[in-house]
């Protein structure tokens, strides 16, 4: 176990930062989770304490919305997850971390200022089925290594405009299985070390609280207010892969 008194500086904010986003506030901001912890651990490290605690996380994020997702728009980016899920195992080992920063980086900030540019012409887009399948397995790609699934299936679902409570449990089962599948090929790839899984154990407390503080933030707050807290974090989060990866890449 890690016993670093640093390291929970930084793993307790990102666990309840990652639950806050589950439970439904804030979106995106679950991306600087990793990051927040890998200022003291590797990054794979990190996303290996984080996984267990994850998929305890949607098992309370599922219980929380339950009845409450769109299968139409489930039927089409879960399966697409999976092949993307399939293929960040696959490359594992060859990808370069930083390319997958920048890669998320470029369609998330993309994605906001062409939204916010045509904010006052845009209207609801009904599901896709091309756009779900690519943008669900670049989630499934991207949440493999680093956890940083959601820019990409956001910049689907978001669009959609959908009730609030419908978009996050639509996510909370979309990331609940996507996490799940994960686990065998973390096992094979030996990411759960004894240290990595005793960590998680000391952490996992503090999932039910994030995802249930997230959840009463949620119903608490207006759809328009959850709406453009979910772009802002969207920007936030998609400038500091983009710097990251453009910083790596040079360094």
């Amino acid at each position: 176990m890690i016993t670093d008194p640093f390291f929970y500086l930084c793993a307790i904010p990102a666990v309840l930062l990652y639950g806050i986003a589950k439970g439904g506030f804030g979106g995106n901001i679950a991306i600087v989770s990793v990051p927040l912890m890998a200022l003291v651990v590797a990054p794979q490290q990190a996303a290996a304490i984080l996984l267990p605690i994850l998929c305890l996380m949607d098992l309370v994020a599922l219980r929380t919305f339950r009845g409450r997702w769109d299968r139409t728009n489930l039927r089409i980016i879960l399966p697409a997850a999976m092949v993307g899920v399939l293929i960040g195992a696959l490359t594992f080992r060859l990808m370069n971390e930083q390319h997958i920063r920048l890669l998320i980086g470029v369609i998330a900030v993309s994605f906001v200022i062409n939204a916010w540019w045509r904010r006052d012409q845009s209207q609801a887009r009904p599901a896709s089925p091309w756009r779900g399948r690519f943008w669900g397995m670049l989630s499934g790609f991207t949440s493999f290594g680093i956890h940083a699934g959601g820019p990409p299936i956001n910049v689907y679902m978001l669009p959609q405009r959908l009730e609030k409570t419908l978009l996050m449990g639509t996510l909370a089962v979309f990331f609940t299985l996507v996490n799940w599948v994960k686990v065998p090929a973390y096992l094979y790839l030996g990411q759960f070390s004894a240290e990595n899984l005793l960590t998680s154990l000391v952490l996992m407390p503090l999932a039910p609280i994030g995802v249930r503080c997230g959840f009463w933030l949620l119903q608490r707050s207006n759809e328009k207010l959850i709406y453009q807290l979910c772009y802002v974090f969207l920007l936030l989060t998609g400038g500091k892969l983009l710097v990251e990866g453009v910083m790596g890449l040079l360094a």
